[in-house]
């Protein structure tokens, strides 16, 4: 059997091109469209730093109130984890915020979630990885 060559001229002018023409269109790339995140979270500018949402910012507000206050000590934004199997690094969990309790010495390592995203299998796999790796239990707010 001969295969034919057919031309991005030809498949444009097809009948599926017609039923799909959302598939031809061209994707305007410009400025003016802002990209949508994955569950409609927006970033945000707060003190000279980028967080990931409306949430985290306001977290980190209170966490900057906590050290102030001295409660808490040793604050630090999107620490990376990396998470081993067998001596390789298979991945990274990166925490939103890690700090430690004024009081007890504790490192608390804590992530901002949404109840969308703490169902997520991929983010349950590495907070339970934390756990047994590392001795360290993911505190959610």
């Amino acid at each position: 059997m001969k295969h034919r060559s057919i031309t991005l001229e030809q498949l444009k002018n097809s009948a599926a091109a017609k039923r799909n023409p959302h598939l031809f269109e061209k994707e305007d790339k410009g400025a003016d469209k802002e990209k949508v995140s994955k569950f409609r979270s927006q970033r945000v500018d707060e003190d000279g730093l980028t967080f990931d949402s409306k949430k985290e910012a306001k977290r980190y507000k209170e966490l900057r109130l906590l050290l102030k206050a001295g409660e808490i000590g040793y604050l630090a934004r999107q620490v990376e984890f990396p998470l081993m199997i067998e001596g390789r690094k298979l991945a990274s969990y990166i925490a939103d915020f890690t700090y430690t309790d004024a009081k007890t010495g504790e490192m608390i390592v804590e992530d901002v979630k949404s109840e969308v995203t703490r169902k997520l299998p991929v983010y349950r796999l590495k907070r339970k990885m934390m756990w047994l790796q590392k001795g360290i239990k993911v505190r959610e707010v």
